[in-house]
C-alpha cells in the first residue's frame, strides 16, 4: 500500500511541476479586411448550402459542389459584391408568415363580431 502512495505522489509532483512550465506561443497580426472577407465567405457558402438554394441551383442545371469551388477560388472584393447582392434579396417566410397572421386575425375578429363561424373558442357579442 505504502508502494503505491508513493507512486501516486511522485506521479502528481511531476505534472504539477509540469504544469509551471511555460509553452511557447506565436501569434501574428490579422488584418480586419482579413476576417471580415473570411465571415463574408462562410455567410456565402451557408448560403449557397441551404436546402431550397440547392434544390434551386440544382433546377437551373448548377453543380453545388462546383459553386463552393468557385466561391473559394474568388477575390475578397468579389465575395463583398455577391454578399451585398444576398442581402438586398427578400426574405421568403417572412411575407408568408405575415399573411397567414393577418388571415387569423382577419378571421378571429369577424368571429367575435358573429360575422363568421369559424374559431370554437370565440364568443359572438351579438
Amino acid at each position: 500500500m505504502k508502494l503505491i502512495n508513493k507512486c501516486i505522489a511522485q506521479f502528481l509532483i511531476v505534472c504539477t511541476v509540469g504544469l509551471g512550465v511555460p509553452l511557447p506561443a506565436s501569434a501574428g497580426i490579422v488584418a480586419t479586411d482579413q476576417i471580415q472577407a473570411s465571415a463574408e465567405r462562410d455567410r456565402v457558402k451557408s448560403f449557397l448550402g441551404r436546402a431550397d438554394v440547392r434544390s434551386q441551383m440544382m433546377a437551373l442545371g448548377v453543380d453545388s459542389n462546383l459553386a463552393m469551388s468557385r466561391i473559394d477560388a474568388m477575390t475578397d472584393e468579389e465575395v463583398q459584391k455577391l454578399a451585398g447582392r444576398i442581402d438586398q434579396m427578400p426574405a421568403g417566410g417572412a411575407d408568408v408568415l405575415g399573411v397567414l397572421l393577418f388571415i387569423f386575425i382577419v378571421l378571429l375578429v369577424t368571429d367575435i363580431l358573429g360575422l363568421t363561424k369559424v374559431f370554437p373558442f370565440t364568443r359572438s357579442i351579438k
